[in-house]
């Protein structure tokens, strides 16, 4: 797996400061981003803050996840940004909170038709699938995303 540099870093200045994946949100889930092949991959510990009921994740926060990493396929995979216009979620299994426990969020694009991109994505835990999401996303296009939301390019740390 190749590490996915973030390409809004520099614009905490501009107001860069994303629940998700914004690295100095105090409050944020701090997701980091990773290219498995055709997969987006994050791996992320459920901190007991983020529980539902005792010691479990709560389902918000779940969508947040699998939310943001179908963001981050578009960014890497298709280049450009876009946003969320359906999230489909079926929720199988609990997952328990904790500072020992991770959880796996994959996503992977099922199709594209013009501007409109389907993703199925999934957050597993041990081994065990616990959510699933069927995503869809219009993208923008690619003038749009730099002018409008500061988008240039999205790349692994070695470059590529």
């Amino acid at each position: 797996m190749k590490k996915i540099k973030n390409p809004w870093i520099g614009l905490t200045n501009k107001g860069y400061n994303c629940f998700a994946c914004a690295p100095s949100n105090p409050y944020g889930l701090k997701m980091e981003f990773y290219e498995d092949g055709e997969d987006i991959v994050s791996i992320w510990t459920p901190g007991e803050n983020y529980q539902g009921w005792l010691n479990t994740l709560h389902g918000g926060i779940q969508a947040t996840l699998l939310d943001e990493i179908g963001g981050w396929i578009i960014a890497r995979k298709c280049q450009t940004s876009g946003m969320t216009t359906n999230l489909n979620i079926k929720y199988k299994k609990p997952i328990p909170t904790g500072s020992d426990i991770q959880v796996e969020i994959r996503a992977r694009i099922r199709e594209t038709k013009r501007n409109f991109v389907f993703i199925d994505a999934a957050i597993t835990y041990n081994g065990v699938t616990c959510s699933t999401a069927d995503i869809t996303y219009y993208t923008f296009p690619k003038d749009v995303a730099e002018k409008d939301f500061m988008f240039s390019e999205c790349v692994t740390e070695d470059g590529e």
